[in-house]
């Protein structure tokens, strides 16, 4: 598959909270493996002239913490006014080093960071819509003011942040491909089976990055 100029590579929260911790930094809510995908992106991400990163960026408080629910622990839910929230242990908090962008990732070119989950009472996995469905990041927007059309999406994770923003991109209009060996999953209990098959639904392909060649 080859890299055209209206391709875009979405790389989605590598931030040290989501990745096991390097000298006591990060490691909040590690997803297994999540380290190792960052070489992968890397090398991916010198294929593609346009490159965007998302960046988690919590506020301390935030609905999605269990620490903000008396009586809850990470990784329960509870009913909010947007629908069901998994509740997370704290992580990647505003202006913490966990909320950092991964160390190892070298992606100098990239055009935008753009960070969500920032409002206090809703949370944000997809990089297009928050939690609510309805409330917009502004990235659909860019990408169409850009005339990006084909995203081709890595990073963390997989069940949560890559899925439904490959769904929610899919719906507004852009074709979403999910990197299989450049993402990891957190893996409660059935959430990689359901991600699958969301995916497979949507009609939104998997590819390794192997198959992904650059147009030059």
């Amino acid at each position: 598959m080859k890299i055209q100029s209206t391709d875009a590579l979405l790389v989605i929260d590598v931030q040290n909270d989501f990745c096991p911790p390097v000298d006591g930094v990060g490691g909040a809510l590690a997803v297994t493996g999540g380290d190792a995908i960052v070489p992968i992106i890397n090398r991916l991400a010198q294929r593609f002239e346009h490159v965007i990163l998302t960046q988690d960026w919590h506020p301390a408080g935030h609905i999605s913490f269990a620490s903000s629910h008396p009586g809850k622990r990470p990784f329960e839910t509870t009913e909010v006014a947007y629908g069901t929230q998994t509740l997370w242990p704290d992580h990647c908090v505003q202006g913490t080093p966990g909320a950092d962008l991964h160390p190892g990732l070298s992606i100098p070119h990239a055009e935008l960071i753009l960070r969500k989950g920032f409002r206090r009472e809703i949370d944000s996995y997809s990089a297009f819509l928050e939690d609510d469905h309805t409330t917009p990041t502004g990235l659909a927007s860019y990408l169409r003011e850009r005339g990006l059309q084909r995203l081709f999406l890595c990073g963390l994770a997989y069940d949560f942040c890559v899925r439904f923003s490959a769904i929610d991109g899919t719906a507004a209009g852009f074709e979403c491909i999910v990197i299989e060996d450049a993402t990891r999953g957190v893996d409660l209990p059935g959430s990689i089976e359901e991600t699958t098959t969301a995916l497979a639904t949507a009609g939104i392909s998997k590819i390794v990055s192997e198959r992904i060649e650059s147009s030059c």
